[in-house]
């Protein structure tokens, strides 16, 4: 069945309709849930309050990208979550255990292939790039989720934030040189795409 006929289900109350509308979209929301609120637990909390927000507006959707709409609301989730957790203390990039102790090297950046300098080196690049999402403003941070890290278009990144493709293009590329004056701080954990090339600057 398409997304068409399945979001014309969802809209009449069908239920596993909406779970087929759900099931394809779920790894994109959470990874842009994740980016955003940079914890598993809370981006999974984010993720599911956007789905039961979704669940209780269907009936406004109005067509267009189904997909944008529905990222709209899981960024909309993940700042309201934010908003109250201002006041918290920093989650550390490396999760605890259960003992409560710091897990220095937590499995989702475990790479068998992978030398033990070169595992550490991958997770400090990690926590380096995303420090500097972290300080991008939030209209930046989310054109850049949307467009740089969850492979949206333009138009579809547009439709998420509900403002023109110039408006997109113009944060995104803001974004990108936010990002890439922040990593210089991190000299030689860079790939060489994130350097400067003061030779070839131009202004």
């Amino acid at each position: 069945m398409d997304e068409n006929s399945l979001i014309d289900l969802a809209r009449k109350g069908e239920l596993d309709a909406f779970n087929q509308l759900i099931l394809m979209y779920q790894d994109l929301a959470f990874n842009v849930a994740y980016r955003i609120m940079n914890d598993d637990e809370a981006a999974a909390d984010a993720t599911q309050e956007a789905v039961i927000s979704m669940y209780k507006r269907i009936d406004t959707y109005r067509g267009g990208s189904f997909k944008a709409w529905f990222m709209r609301i899981v960024t909309n989730a993940c700042y309201d979550a934010l908003r109250w957790q201002k006041r918290r203390p920093a989650v550390a990039l490396e999760p605890e255990t259960d003992d409560g102790e710091r897990n220095e090297s937590p499995a989702w950046l475990e790479d068998g292939a992978l030398k033990p300098e070169e595992t550490l080196e991958k997770s400090e690049l990690e926590a380096a790039i995303q420090h500097c999402i972290d300080e991008l403003p939030k209209n930046f941070k989310t054109v850049f989720l949307l467009v740089d890290v969850s492979g949206e278009d333009y138009e579809s990144a547009a439709e998420s934030i509900q403002r023109p493709v110039g408006t997109v293009k113009s944060r995104l590329s803001r974004a990108r040189q936010k990002m890439q004056q922040c990593l210089q701080g991190f000299g030689e954990l860079l790939p060489s795409i994130f350097r400067l090339n003061t030779e070839d600057d131009d202004g």
